[in-house]
C-alpha cells in the first residue's frame, strides 16, 4: 500500500488541508469500492489526514478500521431508529451544551476533527456546520448564569482543531467566570494530528491552570514518536493528561492489546482514565462488543501496575449518565468470613 509522505508537510494546517475526503483519493492507496465509499460519506463524512493515514497498514487493520468507511455504517440505520439514544439533545438547555450532571457541563465548541472516527457517538453532528460563534456565545452565557457549574468539559468535534486565538478566547471567557474552577479539554488531536501541538498552543494553554486534557487512544499502534513529543510538551507544561479508550470490536477487544496500550500510555505520561463501553448509535453498531468481554479485559489488567488500570464505564441510555463496571471479586460472605477471587482467579478467604 502506498502512503502519502506526511513528513513533506511543514505545518499542521497543510496536513489537514491534504486530508483524504473523497473516494477516488482513498482508492489511490487502498483497494476500496469507490461506489460504496460514496454512499457512506453522504451520511457520514470522511477525513483521514496524511499523518494518521501513514499508520494504516490496510483497511482492516486496527487503525484502518477506525478511519476507513465501512458499508456496515449505513446498514444499521433501520435497526437503530433513535439517532440520539443518550438523550444529549434533551439535556441541552442551549445548542451544543449538555448539562447532565449537577456541577459540570459538556461544551461543544468545534464540529470538526483531524480524523473522523467511524465509531463516533456524535456521528449525527460531527463534520457538519452545527457549531457557530453564536452557539459558543450562548453556551458561555448559560454557564455564567448557572452558579452550580464548577467544571466545564470543552469538547466537540475536537476543540484543539480551532485556531489558537479562538481557543484562547473561549478559555479566557470561561476563566473569567467566578464559579468555574476547572477546565477540561477532550481531544483526539495529540493522537490523530500530533503536529497540532505547537509551542504557541502549549504556551497559551499553560496560562489557564488548572486545565486538564483527556486524549483518546484506542490501539498501541497509535502511539508513535510524534505522539510522544506532543504529549511530552503538554505534560512539561504541567497539564495532567488522561486517556479515554473506547472498547471496539476488531480493534482492541483483546486483553493483550489493551494491556500493551495501557503500558505504552504510561510511557508517554498519559494516565489511563476510562475504558468506555461503546455508545451505540446509528452508524457504529458493528463496533459493538459485549460487557462480558470488557469485564474480562478489566480483570486481565489487575495485577499489573496499578497506574495501568482505568475505570470501565458505560453511559446509560436515556441520559442516565456514566456508571462504572467492575469484575466480580467478592464471591460470598457470612458475618465474619468473606471469599474473594484474585485477579488470577484464585480463591482467598478473609476473616474479620
Amino acid at each position: 500500500m502506498e502512503h502519502t509522505n506526511y513528513i513533506k508537510y511543514s505545518d499542521w494546517h497543510d496536513l489537514l488541508q491534504n486530508s483524504i475526503t473523497k473516494p477516488e483519493e482513498l482508492a489511490k492507496s487502498l483497494p476500496v469500492d469507490k461506489s460504496k465509499i460514496e454512499r457512506i460519506i453522504k451520511y457520514y463524512p470522511m477525513r483521514i489526514n496524511p499523518y494518521y493515514f501513514s499508520l494504516i497498514k490496510h483497511s482492516n487493520c486496527p487503525v484502518g478500521k477506525q478511519a476507513v468507511p465501512d458499508i456496515l455504517e449505513i446498514e444499521d440505520i433501520n435497526i437503530l431508529s433513535d439517532p440520539d439514544p443518550l438523550c444529549e439533545e434533551i439535556q441541552s438547555p442551549v445548542p451544543n451544551l449538555i448539562h447532565r450532571y449537577p456541577d459540570r457541563v459538556l461544551f461543544m465548541v468545534s464540529a470538526e476533527c483531524a480524523m473522523y472516527c467511524r465509531f463516533c457517538m456524535r456521528k449525527r453532528k460531527v463534520g457538519y456546520n452545527s457549531i457557530t460563534d453564536k452557539t459558543i456565545k450562548a453556551g458561555i452565557e448559560y454557564i455564567k448564569k448557572n452558579k452550580s457549574i464548577r467544571e466545564v468539559v470543552i469538547s466537540g468535534g475536537d476543540p484543539l482543531l480551532l485556531e489558537d486565538e479562538k481557543i484562547n478566547n473561549i478559555l479566557q471567557d470561561l476563566k473569567a467566570i467566578d464559579h468555574i474552577e476547572i477546565l477540561r479539554i477532550h481531544s483526539r488531536v495529540p493522537c490523530t494530528l500530533p503536529q497540532r501541538i505547537t509551542k504557541d498552543l502549549v504556551d497559551m494553554l499553560r496560562q489557564y491552570h488548572p486545565v486538564f486534557i483527556n486524549i483518546h487512544f484506542n490501539h498501541p499502534d497509535e502511539i508513535t514518536k510524534e505522539v510522544a513529543l506532543s504529549c511530552g510538551a503538554l505534560a512539561d507544561a504541567g497539564i495532567p493528561l488522561g486517556c479515554q479508550t473506547v472498547l471496539l470490536n476488531g480493534v482492541n477487544n483483546n486483553p493483550i492489546i489493551m494491556k500493551t496500550l495501557m503500558k505504552k500510555l504510561l510511557m508517554i505520561r498519559v494516565k489511563p482514565y476510562y475504558i468506555h463501553q461503546l455508545d451505540v448509535v446509528r452508524g457504529n453498531l458493528h463496533f459493538k462488543t459485549t460487557i462480558k468481554e470488557g469485564l474480562h479485559i478489566m480483570q486481565s489488567l489487575y495485577g499489573f501496575s496499578g497506574l495501568c488500570v482505568p475505570q470501565y464505564m458505560i453511559d446509560l441510555p436515556g441520559g442516565g449518565g456514566k456508571v462504572p463496571l467492575l469484575p466480580q471479586y467478592l464471591k460470598s460472605f457470612s458475618d465474619d468470613t468473606f471469599t474473594f477471587v484474585s485477579y488470577d482467579d484464585k480463591l482467598f478467604k478473609y476473616q474479620i
